[in-house]
């Protein structure tokens, strides 16, 4: 079978522009995975998604070395930027956040 210029042109748009709409799907669902700050749960544990962010007074027992990075509960690696948290099931915490369960043992 012969393919004409045309119908190659339409095939390659058409291909390319698939391509990109699954990329896009894609994009969008990680950051359905992301937790947010007005989560129930994550407001229940005081979690920032920037832990310079946390209020001191609220939480004294906030120290300035602590991330989700650095916590035993965190599930990505240290220089990921989101990584699974065993509090929030399929939820992607922020590696520079914070929350009240914060261990590091």
């Amino acid at each position: 079978m012969k393919t004409s210029r045309r119908h190659f042109l339409l095939m390659s748009v058409s291909a390319g522009s698939s391509l990109m709409m699954s990329r896009v799907g894609f994009a969008a669902s990680a950051n359905a995975n992301v937790l947010s700050e007005t989560d129930p749960q994550a407001q229940a544990l005081g979690y920032k998604e920037d832990a310079s962010k946390v209020d001191k007074a609220k939480y004294p027992q906030y120290a300035a070395d602590q991330k989700c990075s650095t916590c035993s509960l965190f599930q990505g690696k240290a220089a990921d930027a989101y990584g699974g948290c065993t509090l929030f099931g399929d939820k992607q915490v922020a590696a520079p956040g914070w929350c009240s369960s914060y261990t590091n043992m």
